[in-house]
């Protein structure tokens, strides 16, 4: 079964334009809702992605990489992982925060990663990208961000750095819209997080190739935006059965 579809039953997701009230399948909880199974199964956020976001958090507490990218195509290949979803948000925190942590200039503890996905989990929503205007990456590397420099409520020059490197992301993510993939959008909020954090505190990871070749292009449900992407890679590329192979959904 694939991660695009209704977890429990396989069949399309529909999103709505307004909310409706459902109850989870899983935890039972009742909730306004904005995306459903076609065949009328919701899941709330948490115990949709529960098992990969955990695996992601693993992930970014074991690993020794420097390197954010690779740890981002890592994460992106574990099984269960959506097309599209935020546990890609976890990623863009989990890669960046996990660099510099084992970059070592700017110390970074296992309990303040734990502090950026608590934080991130409060604004990063399911589709709300298309409902708000605002990705989950955002809220994601703004948390990364307030995190090593110190921002709260109430601070002066921490939460401008902590804004002024969500607007950047923001900026970057804009011109990979249409229609939008989670993947692409982590991509690139990371390589915003990286540069901003040379301008801020003069720390350059060892990054070594920041365009990660996309090997999962065919199975984007609203039509994968193909050589429009800086991440697309043709030789990988199997469109499905009947599929156009340039064709472009709308988000």
């Amino acid at each position: 079964m694939e991660t695009e579809d209704c977890a429990l039953c396989g069949a399309p997701i529909e999103y709505l334009t307004g909310f409706r009230e459902l109850t989870c399948e899983s935890c039972g909880r009742r909730e306004p809702a904005h995306a459903v199974c076609s065949k009328g199964h919701y899941l709330c956020d948490s115990c949709h992605g529960a098992g990969i976001r955990k695996t992601i958090m693993d992930m970014a507490l074991m690993t020794l990489e420097k390197d954010p990218f690779k740890t981002a195509e890592a994460m992106f290949s574990q099984p269960g992982l959506p097309m599209l979803g935020c546990e890609h948000a976890c990623i863009a925190a989990g890669a960046f925060l996990s660099a510099v942590k084992n970059d070592g200039r700017i110390k970074i503890s296992n309990k303040q990663l734990h502090e950026a996905f608590q934080r991130l989990s409060r604004q990063a929503a399911g589709g709300y990208c298309g409902l708000t205007g605002v990705c989950g990456i955002l809220p994601a590397l703004g948390a990364c961000v307030s995190i090593l420099y110190g921002s709260r409520c109430g601070k002066d020059i921490e939460q401008r750095l902590t804004m002024e490197a969500v607007t950047r992301v923001s900026s970057e993510i804009v011109k990979l819209t249409g229609p939008s993939c989670c993947k692409a959008y982590a991509l690139a909020g990371l390589g915003v997080a990286v540069d901003f954090l040379k301008d801020a505190s003069g720390v350059a990871l060892p990054v070594q190739n920041r365009i990660v070749k996309c090997l999962w292009s065919a199975r984007h449900p609203h039509g994968c935006r193909l050589d429009k992407c800086p991440y697309f890679d043709l030789a990988s590329y199997r469109p499905a059965a009947g599929n156009p192979p340039h064709s472009v959904g709308l988000c």
